[in-house]
């Protein structure tokens, strides 16, 4: 290989890894932007409402035992005294049968350019308790007696703030108003309602029924708190998020562009939501402790235009080498010489598309954006190659190359889980078409006279 070729091919070499300083200043920059919605996100649900989890509801019995009890009287160990103790204990119901419907809208707030979903919820509990007998509740002396004493419904809900109307609570019949304080010790945030449990004389089932609005940001979780567990929700978002331990019965689970439409069904025996609450409640001081099972339903934006344009930058050193070795494969054929300055300015405008696709793309839609900075980088490069080249349809050609290049991408990333086979036919195919075009050419004989 001649020396003229050699220094070249370093040349071109040099300038490839000269433009990825721009494309990795086009990544920070993206970082930043999303470090920006990131800020507006936090400064939606500061100013407003979080994310919501619901933990409940449980019926929680307050009551004494009185007991006496035999012990050593300290002066003289050998006697013994009767001493008269009260232990007082909190005893937690969890419900029978739990039904939630939910009907949840969705709307969007603003921070400058940054947009969040935020949403509304109107919730339906319904179910019953199977409430104890008193001589049944768990007791530390055998002949201990009993006195109940406050007796209420706890709902846990994270941000009180969501709550727009204060919930009567159906009792077997009796209304009871919902006040402040969840009155748990794990989960502290919430509301309560005191609930009159009789003299619990024989154990009973008792149905409940309450209605909630609640307003959250993004995501509504759940904590299936029930012996069987039934949430329906529906909502006008077509485009939800189900996460968490559980998901929707498939065949109980609805999307379309008017809204979804799903349905849990859920068992104790398949969570442990029942002892986690136990064991926080018995463990509340210990900083320590795990979470409760439970699912979501995220209101999220389908497309994220900051992890499609940082994804869309990582394939940027490729187009830049792509097209380099297009134009060195072109000198050799045609015998037509490129500048080193002519290669650093195309590969700018293919840099430089990716800064247009992230600016127009926080104003309009990813598609359109994506389609205008193509488009125009395509045609800023086809006109100038034209010149460069010394003929407009050898311009027009690398234009519709560019083309196709740009459309591979754009299928790279509205296709995520096929990237990696659609990138490695594109590679395949790029390889195979210098092989082809190059495969009688003697590289030995490249820059001696004609």
């Amino acid at each position: 290989m001649q020396k003229a070729l050699l220094f070249k091919v370093l040349a071109i070499l040099g300038l490839v890894f000269a433009l990825c300083i721009p494309l990795s200043l086009i990544q920070s920059t993206i970082s930043e932007r999303m470090a920006f919605r990131t800020e507006a996100i936090n400064s939606i649900a500061s100013d407003s409402v979080r994310e919501q989890t619901l933990v409940g509801p449980i019926l929680v019995v307050h009551y004494a035992e009185d007991y006496d009890e035999l012990v050593a009287n300290d002066k003289d160990p050998a006697k013994k005294e009767l001493v008269h103790r009260t232990e007082r204990h909190s005893h937690f119901v969890f419900p029978n049968d739990l039904q939630v419907g939910g009907q949840i809208d969705t709307d969007r707030r603003y921070r400058g350019i940054h947009q969040v979903l935020v949403y509304t919820g109107q919730y339906n509990f319904t179910g019953d308790f199977d409430l104890p007998a008193r001589a049944d509740l768990p007791r530390t002396m055998a002949n201990s007696r009993i006195t109940v004493g406050s007796t209420y419904i706890a709902l846990s809900v994270d941000d009180v703030r969501g709550i727009r109307n204060i919930p009567k609570l159906n009792w077997d019949g009796k209304l009871s108003e919902f006040a402040q304080g969840s009155g748990l010790a794990s989960f502290k945030t919430g509301l309560h309602a005191p609930v009159d449990a009789g003299d619990m004389g024989t154990a009973s089932r008792v149905k409940f029924a309450f209605a909630l609005g609640l307003d959250g940001i993004e995501r509504q979780h759940f904590a299936p708190v029930g012996k069987n567990n039934k949430v329906t929700l529906k909502s006008n978002w077509p485009h939800p998020q189900f996460g968490g331990r559980f998901l929707p019965s498939a065949h109980d689970r609805t999307i379309d562009q008017n809204g979804f439409a799903a349905t849990w069904n859920i068992s104790s025996l398949a969570t442990g939501a029942q002892q986690q609450i136990l064991q926080l409640e018995a463990h509340a001081d210990d900083k320590g402790q795990g979470g409760v099972d439970r699912f979501n339903v995220g209101f999220i934006e389908p497309i994220n235009v900051y992890s499609l344009a940082d994804r869309a930058t990582k394939y940027g050193l490729l187009f830049v080498a792509l097209t380099f070795a297009a134009f060195f494969v072109f000198e050799i054929l045609k015998r037509l010489t490129i500048h080193p300055v002519q290669y650093l300015l195309v590969g700018l405008a293919l840099a430089l598309f990716f800064l247009l696709l992230l600016g127009l793309s926080e104003h309009i839609a990813f598609w359109l954006a994506y389609l205008l900075a193509s488009v125009a980088c395509i045609v800023l490069i086809g006109y100038y190659l034209a010149n460069v080249l010394h003929d407009w349809r050898r311009g027009f050609g690398f234009g519709a190359a560019l083309t196709a290049l740009y459309g591979t991408l754009y299928g790279l990333l509205i296709s995520e889980n096929n990237a990696l086979v659609l990138g490695s036919l594109l590679l395949f195919a790029v390889l195979a078409a210098i092989m082809v075009a190059t495969r009688k050419v003697n590289w030995y004989q490249l820059g001696n006279p004609a």
